[in-house]
């Protein structure tokens, strides 16, 4: 299993009605077929400035590179990144003893970031934030 995590918070300029519509388009994500569980929410843990957390468990590479490339999960960043402030990826675990596998799903980020720039250009300012 591949439990995958994000950190986030929203810009000052999202309303109420922004981020709850945020995380209406997150808990869609959350339920793709690919992912095995999920939660959507406050951070409890607000080190950093992050108030909100997004958490899937995945269950192998083949289901993470399903559930990167969903269509649900596609449409759903367009309607997510531009009312967020800043995005911290991780701490991701694994039960999967595979030597590599950080490295493996760093390839399938990059790999989306190939075939989708666009995407790619858009996030990369909220990690650095």
């Amino acid at each position: 299993m591949i439990v995958h995590m994000l950190r986030f918070a929203f810009k000052e300029t999202a309303t109420e009605e922004d981020r709850e519509r945020v995380l209406a388009a997150m808990r869609r994500t959350a339920s793709v077929e690919s992912v095995a569980f999920s939660t959507v929410g406050h951070s409890l843990d607000t080190d950093g400035g992050y108030t909100h957390a997004y958490c899937v468990a995945i269950p192998d590479l083949p289901a993470l590179r399903r559930y990167m490339h969903d269509p649900v999960h596609l449409a759903g960043d367009p309607q997510i990144l531009p009312y967020l402030a800043r995005i911290a990826i991780g701490p991701d675990l694994s039960d999967d003893p595979t030597p590599g596998l950080a490295d493996r799903i760093l390839a399938l980020h990059e790999e989306k970031v190939a075939l989708y720039p666009q995407w790619g250009a858009e996030l990369a300012p909220l990690l650095a934030a």
